[in-house]
């Protein structure tokens, strides 16, 4: 019995951590627990969310992409730029820019066996200066106009529910389907795994992984056209302090860096208790410049719980 209690909490402690922080919060500040507020939080917290949810799939496969917030960077000076031209192709141009871009770490990857972590940190850096470039070094805005006109829906809320929470309610049912339904999601389950047994099964491997970041970059653009839009323009460092707070949502979700087990799921939990740590820093003013720190630490410890050792002979 105890031994089936401690497997149970062990599988569920996401959840757990969840609910505790939830209670937590609402005891220093009873606010917290109206419907509304949450509610709030939950919608400000999309863009995250959606980038989450672009490097669990870098992650699930056992790599890590660390160009996602100089993409979503990039992105938001793009969208800024061209919104008036383009008007709403500019979200697809976008979302196919950041797919080829991680494609482009993928391929780095695979094909010349660089680690994913400095492919995708090279990749980032192009990113940068890119967005660098293209804004002058200067923060841009958008033309309001045109903004209000085809996305002022997602600033607005239907009822209480801000309408951003069904952007990233869609946004997590499609890559849901990817996952559960999709032979792709299977795949990077296998390769994330047991990657030499995938291989040997007949799985093409490398195209696996360059379609997972692929997907990553794609929805890190994403993230970055949802931020641009609610802050009507973009700049090259606006979305800085994203990556950090989006890696440890997936890996305290459960999804840990050795890959193969955890998933979008887990990243909606565990993006939901990176904005319950955010509102308590907050309700326990926190100063902002330790709040980094704060999830720094947070990521270590998500590390040690989740990591499976059973892949690690060697650690350097």
């Amino acid at each position: 019995m105890k031994q089936n209690f401690k497997n149970l909490l062990k599988s569920n402690f996401n959840w757990v951590t969840l609910f505790a922080l939830v209670l937590f919060v609402g005891f220093v500040d009873p606010n917290f627990w109206r419907p509304s507020s949450m509610l709030i939080l939950l919608g400000d917290i999309v863009p995250l969310f959606v980038m989450a949810l672009g490097l669990t799939f870098a992650i699930y496969i056992g790599g890590i992409d660390l160009s996602a917030q100089s993409m979503a960077n990039m992105i938001t000076v793009i969208a800024s730029v061209y919104l008036a031209s383009l008007g709403m192709w500019i979200v697809p141009a976008c979302i196919l820019t950041g797919a080829v871009l991680g494609a482009c770490s993928g391929i780095i990857t695979t094909r010349f066996l660089v680690p994913s972590f400095i492919s995708t940190l090279a990749i980032g850096m192009v990113c940068y200066s890119l967005a660098q470039w293209l804004s002058g070094n200067r923060a841009l805005y958008m033309n309001a106009e045109k903004r209000d006109a085809l996305f002022g829906w997602m600033l607005s809320s239907t009822g209480i529910i801000p309408n951003t929470i069904f952007v990233g309610a869609g946004v997590f049912i499609f890559v849901l389907v990817i996952e559960r339904k999709f032979v792709l999601g299977r795949r990077l389950k296998a390769v994330g795994s047991a990657e030499l047994a995938a291989a040997a099964s007949g799985i093409k491997v490398a195209r696996v992984k360059v379609l997972a970041f692929a997907l990553s970059g794609g929805l890190a653009a994403l993230a970055g056209v949802i931020f641009s839009i609610k802050l009507s323009g973009g700049a090259p460092s606006i979305a800085n302090g994203f990556l950090l707070p989006a890696i440890v949502a997936v890996l305290v979700g459960g999804t840990p860096l050795t890959g193969g087990v955890g998933g979008v799921v887990n990243t909606l939990v565990g993006t939901m208790i990176v904005a319950v740590i955010r509102a308590s820093m907050l309700y326990l003013e926190v100063d902002a410049t330790h709040q980094q720190m704060v999830f720094g630490l947070i990521l270590i410890t998500a590390i040690v719980f989740t990591i499976d050792r059973s892949k690690l002979t060697i650690v350097k």
